[in-house]
């Protein structure tokens, strides 16, 4: 008789996708934390970093832009676990190369490669086990995936020490060793489901086709677009900002963005609890969004603080930060299984892509406005886009997944 799985949260696939996020983020992050002395090793002057450091950083996220949507299609066409095979096989053995680069040209060509690769761990792992639970321990089971996986950016911080190549040449040996895990995790019996029913799977345009569709697959781009703002613009260049707010104290980036995702790691466990408290996904959301936008602006008009109260500010818009993976989860449930696969790795890769843009504009009103002011600006314009886009979501927290759109 075929064991029930789906009441326990702490199930395989469930431990299986949160080591493949922890191995996803670790990658995800370890550029913000190896920026500055890799930067300096290849040769790069320290007056260039932030701008050389942006654009490093938008190849990745054009990288992962593009390959959200060749690996999201693909977990629908084929499977989620052949899919989760090929994405981690592409960014360990990027990782790995990523280690023994000597040009900015080399680095931002891998860069754009291993981010195509870590496109696919978190959207199809997270549509795995949405589909393995049941609803009433998805919250719980996401939530776990992404507070074990954030916690990846505290041990890249923590082997960085080692050198920034040796941390590269580590994350990619992870990803291979995750591997010998995946033999031990089965496809998901709804996909199963959907490729009998010869149905249309994996169809992007399905999307743009119904203005339904449409607007809740917007609305979930533009809710998860804060957290890039804060990691990408806030987090990754942090000394910048520290000195330009008069920070007492040394602050580095890699500390800032380590001590981020610790408070991540608890902020989504405990979004994962109020979700499952006030049995709604929205409020939730909403509640997060506030907090995040609240501690943005002490973080913005923190001048002359020591750099101790500056890291708790760091924590805590981590803290805040952790309805990542509720925001995941609410992807994963707005649509139908034949694409769902599609959206969840979509809708995480389009945010992270954003930053491209994000970063464009923060760069280009840097010279005018000041590197500090610039950043208000743009999280002017993110921070209420993502509020109100929470309204055009529908409520999933005890929404049955198993249908076809």
């Amino acid at each position: 008789m075929k064991k029930d799985i789906s009441s326990n949260p702490l199930n395989i696939v469930v431990i299986v996708a949160a080591l493949g996020y922890f191995v996803d983020i670790y990658d995800l992050i370890l550029f913000g934390i190896v920026r500055n002395p890799s930067l300096a090793a290849i040769g790069v002057a320290e007056k260039d970093w932030t701008v050389v450091g942006a654009y490093l950083m938008n190849m990745q996220m054009i990288g992962m832009l593009v390959g959200g949507i060749v690996w999201g299609i693909l977990g629908d066409k084929k499977g989620r676990m052949s899919t989760l095979f090929m994405t981690i096989l592409l960014y360990s053995l990027a990782n790995i190369a990523n280690g023994f680069v000597t040009s900015v040209e080399q680095y931002a060509w891998l860069r754009l490669i291993a981010g195509f690769g870590l496109a696919g761990e978190l959207g199809v792992g997270i549509t795995l086990v949405s589909e393995v639970l049941s609803k009433q321990h998805r919250a719980w089971g996401t939530g776990i995936v992404s507070g074990v996986g954030i916690a990846g950016a505290v041990l890249a911080f923590l082997v960085a020490e080692w050198g920034w190549r040796e941390a590269y040449w580590v994350g990619g040996v992870l990803g291979l060793l995750l591997l010998l895990l995946r033999v031990y995790v089965h496809e998901s019996g709804m996909f199963h489901k959907t490729k009998e029913a010869k149905i249309s799977r994996g169809n992007f345009l399905m999307l743009f086709t119904s203005w339904k569709r449409f607007a809740k697959y917007i609305a979930c781009i533009f809710v998860g677009m804060p957290v890039w703002f804060v990691v990408g613009i806030l987090m990754i260049p942090a000394t910048e900002f520290a000195k330009t707010l008069g920070v007492i104290g040394e602050v580095t980036g890699g500390k800032a963005v380590m001590l981020h995702y610790s408070g991540a790691a608890i902020g989504s466990l405990f979004t994962a609890y109020l979700s499952q408290k006030l049995r709604s996904r929205k409020k939730a959301l909403l509640i997060a969004l506030i907090a995040l936008a609240g501690f943005s602006a002490w973080y913005f008009a923190a001048q002359g603080i020591s750099s101790t109260m500056f890291y708790t500010i760091c924590v805590l818009l981590g803290v805040a930060m952790g309805y990542w993976s509720i925001f995941v989860t609410v992807a994963s449930e707005q649509f139908g299984t034949n694409i769902r696969s599609t959206v969840t790795t979509t809708v995480p890769n389009f945010v992270r892509g954003g930053l491209v843009l994000m970063n464009l504009a923060w760069i280009a009103m840097t010279p005018s406005q000041g590197m500090l002011s610039a950043a208000v600006i743009v999280g002017l314009i993110v921070f209420p886009l993502a509020i109100v886009a929470v309204f055009f979501l529908e409520e999933s927290h005890d929404k049955d997944l198993d249908y076809f759109e």
